[in-house]
């Protein structure tokens, strides 16, 4: 966007300028300024999913490819000084090839307190996501409970809005540098993104522990209350409720969505199974099932939640990779063996099914699987992507059959998916194996792919 005298402008002056943006101090945040990183040469910019996830917001957005590789150009000679990180808003002077300075500024949406109210008592529920974000981790089911309780943490298409002296429309190099770097904050550090949504580290510890007491104060049974009488039976005959012509009790409240998955009852009794019956087949399958099930009703409970379009079946293959994701790795390996051959593997060949589909799901497992022939267009995009990523004193040689480039000499490789998207592979036991999410940089898939953090 523009900077910031044509923005204010854009939003009609300071007196409608947007809140939730807030170029003040936030009551209970804080202000976080990191120090410039040392020059990013060779290297991805994004090797966690959710950094990743940043980046793909602001690779979906910005208008002008030619801003995007100044940038990733700038950003890895150190061009970018310090960052601040405030609610809302994060901060830096990038300076040009010619040492000239720019502020440049990209803003995030805070969250309402409606929507940081949800997160809390989600949070509190499920110990473990804070587990993680305390070990510098965001795991993706964090991210999909608190998207199931209406609040959207990483950005989408349009929501890192920049703002820079150098007045540019769109995103500029210097706030594309600017986005790049915080790629790296935010793989050391997942509350960098907490404290752009609004919340900084200690507050929102603090909150959460006087979450977590008045909730254990809540549960704590009554030690001399009376003992409860039983309450009448209330209910309306079947019969008289549908001779009112529709008028019918209200439904039951919404079930409490489960941690996880039910555990099936185990089968290995002192009662042989019936003669045909596979006891540990039977006992996979029952554990796909409570997987599907479970991620079904997680589903259903979204909010907002409405009927879809109808998604193509899934093949025979993609359905036996579900099944053993589902099992987890203490499947019995004899079914596991079964579940290889009815699809044409061996049961090697099934775990990088497997660790294909945990990576991208079916378009992972296509890439793992199919080699294919970019036509044209789609090979243009591709060399043109190779040829931005690097500096040319940088980039690597890569020896390029049909949609692979492998690394000569090296035990890694990039795959192009049909998408567009760049998935990274390493040579392990002679055999290729997914290293990684996809990413739309193959600098950065590259760097997934050496093991690079």
């Amino acid at each position: 966007m523009s900077g910031g005298h044509e923005r204010d402008e854009l939003r009609g002056g300071d007196e409608e300028r947007d809140e939730s943006y807030d170029d003040g101090p936030v009551q209970g945040a804080e202000e976080r300024t990191f120090a410039a990183l040392p020059p990013a040469h060779g290297r991805g910019f994004a090797v966690t999913w959710w950094g990743q996830a940043w980046l793909k917001a602001l690779e979906d957005t910005a208008l002008d490819t030619a801003q995007l590789k100044a940038g990733r150009r700038l950003a890895r000679s150190g061009a970018v000084g310090a960052v601040s990180v405030r609610p809302g808003r994060i901060t830096a002077v990038v300076n040009d090839r010619d040492g000239t300075g720019h502020r440049s500024d990209v803003l995030l949406q805070q969250l309402g307190a409606d929507e940081w109210d949800r997160f809390l008592d989600m949070a509190v529920e499920r110990a473990g996501h804070i587990a993680a974000l305390l070990d510098r981790e965001m795991p993706p089911h964090l991210v999909e409970d608190a998207a199931a309780a209406g609040v959207e943490l990483l950005p989408g298409i349009g929501d890192l809005e920049p703002e820079c002296t150098c007045d540019a429309w769109d995103h500029c190099g210097h706030t594309a540098a600017l986005s790049y770097q915080v790629a790296r904050l935010l793989d050391q550090d997942p509350f960098v993104l907490l404290l752009l949504r609004g919340r900084g580290e200690r507050a929102l510890l603090d909150e959460l522990q006087v979450r977590s007491v008045a909730r254990a104060a809540q549960d704590e049974p009554e030690r001399d209350a009376a003992p409860r009488q039983p309450e009448a039976a209330e209910g309306v005959p079947a019969d008289e409720a549908y001779a009112t012509g529709g008028i019918l009790p209200p439904l039951p409240p919404v079930p409490v969505l489960p941690e996880a998955p039910g555990t099936p009852p185990s089968l290995d009794t002192e009662t042989a199974p019936a003669p045909g019956v596979d006891a540990s087949a039977v006992e996979f399958l029952a554990v796909a099932a409570a997987a599907e099930a479970h991620r079904a009703l997680t589903e259903a409970l979204a909010p907002g939640h409405g009927p879809t379009a109808p998604e193509a079946p899934p093949t025979t293959a993609e359905d036996a990779v579900r099944l053993a994701v589902d099992a987890g790795p203490d499947a019995d390996l004899r079914v596991l063996a079964r579940v290889a051959e009815g699809t044409g593997r061996d049961v090697e060949g099934l775990r990088l099914a497997v660790r294909a589909w945990q990576l991208g799901g079916a378009a992972g497992l296509a890439v793992l699987e199919e080699e294919w022939t970019p036509q044209a267009e789609s090979a243009a995009r591709a060399r043109a992507a190779l040829e931005s990523a690097w500096d040319e004193d940088e980039r690597p040689a890569l020896r390029a059959a049909r949609n692979r480039w492998t690394a000569p000499g090296a035990r890694t490789q990039l795959r192009l998916g049909r998408d567009g998207r760049w998935w990274p592979y390493r040579k392990e036991r002679g055999r290729w194996t997914p290293a990684g999410p996809a990413a739309h940089d193959p600098a950065t898939a590259l760097a997934a792919a050496a093991g690079e953090a």
